[in-house]
């Protein structure tokens, strides 16, 4: 079993010009073939999503032209921009629009259905995707549009920036991609307004991103980012939201686009697994984007030094939006345009800096969320999500069903690299069930190709154990499978449970469940509200390595040794020395220092090759 969206890096579909070229030929054959005689583009089975998608096939075909001077395309153009103006401007409200500020304004809109109240949730986006289309269009519209048609469709362009600025609510869907479009949309239109209006609406568009998006950015792992459906980031989303700063940035030229982009991109960079995986999100967990995401990484990657191109996308949509069937679809024709456009060249090679929520090198890496415990866990190809033990989630020591993951105090963390070994010391107070504190220190050091976890805590009661992560997917090849195993070693006793089918709250590895579907059942709203991430959180138990104690610890301590990524035996050894604990495994040496830390408090670790 395949998951569904997340397939090949991004960076591997070609973007010279010839082959963006070829792409727009493939584009002007479907679409001339498509164009009906009442000059429609949209895709025939289309019902939703369709109220600006002819019109962005059209600016398709338009930069076609440019590019090519093919003959056909400029009357294709004219008699499909006509249609739009003729059939797709919606002046009446729609019945049973809830983000309304002014009723009967008058001002157009585009419906995300075509049909008289239904689904109106949907206009606010449809509109602001019509007036990228219309801005696009207008960019490239001398020579091949009149004067008149031109004109008309600025009006409407400009009618599209009052309906969605003044006539609603600002961004009712709390997504912060679709508010950045939006800003982006009067940034490009404010070019072809009068010198007066332009800066009225320019200026507009700076306060909107200054106050009703920036101003409320949500912090998540040491970055302000913008609001995505109620959370911080959302792996389909995130990335359109970086593609619509890197076109800010462009037409305008405002540093705030650039530096936000910056933060945006750094922490999609620490989150993502240098094999491109990634899960989690307020509005989808797996469902991923494929060529909306292209601009932004590819010019955000070349400005940090990162391969963000790593990203795996769902090469589906690799080019432009298909409908189920793979035909064309204007929807997101936009972000096609601009990429096309743009001259920034993919960045191929991994950040060398050390990010405090980040460990990686070569094929391993590991995530760390908020609290620095892992998030995801790659190693040789393969992804381990936090286990679920009573409904408690992560990595970490457990003692009578107790997780010993989450701080009671600052987390502190120490970076180490020696000998092309790369290490990450995470040093945790943590507080047990009769209030005790303990100090959970745990080294993960990888030479690139595996990753070896160790952690130690003060002496437990009882029978602890590991919570080692769950399997969930591996690489294979363009595709990402599902697995219910994967290469774990451990010094102590290792076993991979698993808590059976059947209940909604519990999660098997070896179902046919995704992670997606999964949190979706347990969220509080349907498919595609619900926030999925939320729903995750209610689960009681999850397949899970379990790891003992390793053996030849000292007494006064338990530690936990395991190794992901290659197969064999596994016997560190461990070691008291008056600097805290030494670990000996068959590749390396390494410290663990004492929870007490230097004279500043701080983790003290270092490591060798053996």
């Amino acid at each position: 079993m395949h998951l569904p969206y997340q397939r090949g890096r991004l960076d591997d579909l070609a973007d010279d010009p010839a082959a963006y070229d070829s792409v727009l030929v493939s584009v002007t054959e479907e679409a001339l073939a498509r164009l009906t005689p009442d000059g429609s583009l949209e895709h025939p089975a289309a019902v939703l999503d369709v109220g600006d998608t002819s019109l962005g096939v059209t600016s398709l075909l338009a930069l076609a032209w440019r590019r090519t001077g093919d003959a056909r395309l400029p009357a294709a153009v004219r008699r499909s921009l006509a249609f739009h103006l003729r059939e797709r401007v919606f002046t009446r409200d729609n019945p049973g629009s809830a983000h309304l500020r002014i009723r009967d304004s008058g001002l157009p809109y585009a419906r995300y259905a075509l049909e008289e109240g239904a689904r109106p949730v949907g206009d606010w986006p449809s509109t602001v995707w019509a007036l990228l289309q219309a801005v696009d269009l207008l960019d490239l519209a001398e020579g091949l549009v009149e004067d008149t048609p031109r004109a008309e469709l600025r009006d409407l362009a400009h009618g599209y920036w009052r309906w969605l600025t003044e006539a609603t609510f600002f961004n009712p869907q709390e997504a912060g991609n679709q508010a950045i479009g939006c800003v982006v949309g009067g940034l490009m239109l404010a070019r072809h307004l009068p010198s007066a209006q332009g800066e009225s609406v320019r200026s507009r568009a700076l306060r909107l991103y200054s106050d009703g998006i920036r101003a409320r950015r949500v912090r998540d792992r040491g970055a302000l980012l913008p609001p995505e459906h109620g959370g911080a980031y959302d792996n389909n989303y995130g990335p359109i939201s970086l593609s619509f700063l890197a076109q800010a940035h462009r037409v305008s030229g405002e540093p705030v686009f650039a530096q936000d982009g910056d933060v945006l991109a750094r922490y999609l960079d620490a989150r993502l697994t240098a094999g491109g995986f990634d899960v989690g999100g307020p509005r989808y967990s797996e469902q991923h984007c494929g060529f909306e995401a292209v601009l932004g990484l590819r010019r955000f990657g070349a400005r940090i030094g990162a391969d963000l191109g790593r990203y795996r996308g769902d090469s589906r949509w690799g080019r432009h939006a298909t409908g189920p069937d793979g035909a064309l679809d204007g929807h997101f024709a936009f972000m096609l345009v601009w990429q096309i456009q743009d001259t920034a060249r993919w960045h191929r090679t991994p950040g060398t800096t050390p990010v405090r929520h980040r460990l990686r090198a070569g094929t391993v890496s590991v995530a760390f969320d908020d609290r620095m415990t892992p998030s995801l866990v790659e190693a040789a190809g393969t992804w381990l999500l936090p286990a679920v033990v009573n409904r408690q989630h992560g990595f970490g020591p457990v003692v009578d069903g107790f997780l010993l993951s989450r701080p009671m105090g600052e987390v502190r963390v120490r970076d180490v690299e020696s000998e092309g070994l790369t290490a990450k010391l995470v040093s945790k107070p943590v507080v047990t069930p009769d209030h005790v504190l303990r100090h959970v220190r745990s080294l993960y050091v990888t030479d690139g190709t595996a990753l070896w976890t160790t952690v130690a805590v003060e002496r437990l009661d009882g029978n602890p154990y590991l919570l080692a992560g769950m399997p969930y997917a591996a690489a294979d090849g363009d595709r990402v499978r599902r697995v219910a195993e994967a290469e774990v070693a451990s010094a102590g006793t290792l076993r991979l449970t698993h808590p059976g089918t059947g209940a909604a709250d519990r999660f098997d590895a070896r179902s046919r469940t995704t992670q997606e579907e999964a949190a979706f059942a347990l969220a509080a709203d349907p498919r595609g509200y619900g926030n999925p991430d939320e729903g995750w959180r209610h689960l009681v138990a999850t397949s899970a390595y379990e790891a003992g104690p390793a053996p030849g610890a000292p007494q006064e301590l338990h530690v936990f040794a395991v190794r992901h990524g290659t197969p064999g035996p596994f016997a560190p050894v461990l070691e008291r020395v008056p600097e805290g604990l030494t670990i000996r495994t068959e590749v390396f040496t390494a410290l663990i220092g004492n929870p007490a830390g230097d004279a500043r408090g701080e983790p003290e670790a270092w490591i060798r090759r053996r």
